[in-house]
C-alpha cells in the first residue's frame, strides 16, 4: 500500500503556528473564571489581608465609595482601629471589614425573594437590587455587619469582591489600591494562585467562625481584640469602627 504524504510547506507551519498564538491569546485574555472553566474546576474566589501590611490609611475605603458612588454615612468596606493596653504597654491594630464571601452565607438561606444568592461561577454572593424588597433579614442573619439598606435603591447593599471588575479579569477596586499591598485576591480553588500559595505558607483566622458561615476572607496577625469579650475583661481596649454603627459585630 502506498502512503501519500502530504507536503508541508513553510506557510503552513507559519499559519498553524498563528492559530496556536491565537487559541493562547484567547485564553490568556479570558476572565479568571473563564480559565477555570477551560482548565476543569468551578472557582471560589476569596481574599487574604495581611494585617502586617495594613497601615490604617483607609485607601480601600476611598477606593470602594468611589467605585459605587456609595452614599454618606455607609460603607461596603472600612477599617476598625484597635487600640489597647495600659500605658506604657499600649498598641493600635487595624482591621479591614467588608463581606466575607461566606461559603454557607446565611444571607441567602434567609432571603424571602432570592435577591441575595451566590452565583455559581465564582462563589460570589450578590445582591439583585431588583428583586430585594428590603425586608433586611439578611442585614440581621449576617454575623458581620456588612449590609446595609441603601437609601438610593431602597435595596439591601454590600461588598460584591467588584464582581463587575473581576468577570473581566480585573482585581477589586480596594486591593488595586492598597498601598501596602495588605489584600490578595484570587481563587482559592486553584492551588498555583498567588491566594493559595499565601495560604499554605501563613496561619491566618477568621472573623467569627463559631457561626458556621465558612467565610471566604481570611486575615494575618489580625488583633481579634474586643471589649465585649470576656477574655479580655479588666483590659484597655477601645475599637473605633469609623462608621456610624459605633459597636463592633
Amino acid at each position: 500500500m502506498t502512503v501519500i504524504s502530504p507536503t508541508v510547506t513553510r506557510r503552513d507551519v507559519i499559519n498553524n503556528l498563528g492559530k496556536g498564538a491565537a487559541i493562547v491569546a484567547t485564553v490568556s485574555a479570558l476572565p479568571v473564571s473563564a480559565k477555570a472553566a477551560v482548565d476543569g474546576h468551578r472557582p471560589q474566589y476569596g481574599m487574604v489581608i495581611d494585617t502586617r501590611r495594613c497601615s490604617g490609611c483607609h485607601a480601600c475605603s476611598v477606593a470602594c465609595k468611589s467605585e459605587f458612588d456609595v452614599p454618606l454615612g455607609y460603607t461596603r468596606s472600612w477599617v476598625e482601629y484597635t487600640e489597647k493596653g495600659t500605658y506604657p504597654n499600649v498598641s493600635r491594630a487595624f482591621l479591614p471589614r467588608l463581606c466575607n464571601q461566606c461559603s454557607e452565607p446565611q444571607c441567602v438561606s434567609v432571603c424571602p425573594t432570592g435577591a441575595t444568592y451566590k452565583r455559581e461561577e465564582d462563589g460570589i454572593v450578590v445582591v439583585d437590587p431588583d428583586m430585594c424588597i428590603g425586608c433586611k433579614y439578611c442585614m440581621q442573619a449576617c454575623p458581620y455587619d456588612a449590609r446595609f439598606i441603601n437609601p438610593i435603591t431602597g435595596a439591601a447593599d454590600k461588598c460584591d469582591f467588584c464582581v463587575h471588575r473581576v468577570s473581566q479579569g480585573v482585581v477589586p477596586s480596594c486591593v488595586n489600591t492598597c498601598l501596602g499591598r495588605a489584600r490578595i485576591f484570587g481563587d482559592l480553588n486553584d492551588p498555583k494562585s498567588e491566594i493559595s500559595r499565601v495560604l499554605d505558607s501563613n496561619r491566618v483566622t477568621v472573623l467569627r467562625p463559631e457561626m458556621g458561615t465558612k467565610p471566604n476572607v481570611f486575615y494575618i496577625d489580625a488583633d481579634h481584640s474586643d471589649e465585649s469579650d470576656i477574655r479580655f475583661a479588666g483590659q484597655y481596649i477601645d475599637v473605633t469602627t469609623h462608621r456610624k454603627e459605633l459597636a463592633r459585630r
